[in-house]
């Protein structure tokens, strides 16, 4: 991208994303299309093949109590409660990245989409045909979602987002960083979840600098 823009870390399973969700539709309404958002998939826990225990599941429906209570958003654990559910993040994060080669606006919308599915709709978003529902919603072709999502070519974009999030040092999701710069360098926004408020003035402050 050209001209100051907003780099977002993300996933689509990570809860604290899904909890700051509202605060990137904050930055969306407030800035629009003067302040784009370049998305990357993470990588939380890619690759991920044995089944949840009782004990993890414990863990994480903890977790999404502490984003309920910070975001207000809601929460359904029942989705975690299939039969040999496998939290690998890597599918929606796939799907992500397909739908983002339609544009980094709708990669924004499908992955804020893909959240609400799983964290609050009960729906399994590691299932391919889930994946091309959300798609059909967004007016995009099911089964041509389907088969680039399932393609080794999106497997191996998916992957290079992993290892950009890596190279560029992001340890924890969500971490949105903006620039460049008159310098060409890019500066934290936050890393972590922050309340919609503090995020734009970060955001506010340094808009201004670039103008002065």
């Amino acid at each position: 991208m050209d001209g100051p823009h907003l780099i977002y870390f993300a996933d689509p399973m990570c809860s604290w994303c899904y909890g700051f969700s509202p605060v990137i539709d904050q930055v969306r309404h407030a800035y629009g299309r003067a302040l784009p958002i370049r998305l990357v998939m993470g990588g939380l826990r890619p690759g991920t093949e044995t089944p949840m225990t009782a004990e993890a599941r414990k863990s994480i429906v903890g977790h999404w109590n502490h984003v309920h209570e910070a975001s207000g958003l809601p929460f359904d654990p029942a989705v975690l409660d299939r039969e040999g559910f496998v939290y690998d993040t890597d599918p929606a994060a796939r799907a992500v990245v397909v739908a983002r080669r339609e544009g980094e606006e709708l990669a924004v919308r499908y992955l804020a989409a893909a959240q609400r599915a799983f964290y609050a709709e009960n729906r399994d978003v590691t299932q391919g045909e889930v994946l091309a529902d959300l798609a059909e919603e967004f007016g995009l072709d099911r089964a041509g979602f389907l088969a680039a999502w399932a393609s080794e070519e999106a497997k191996q974009e998916t992957w290079r987002d992993y290892a950009i999030s890596q190279n560029a040092g992001v340890t924890g999701f969500p971490t949105l960083i903006g620039g460049p710069n008159d310098q060409g360098v890019y500066g934290v926004v936050t890393r972590g979840y922050a309340p919609g408020e503090q995020v734009l003035t970060v955001l506010r402050t340094w808009i201004a600098g670039i103008a002065a």
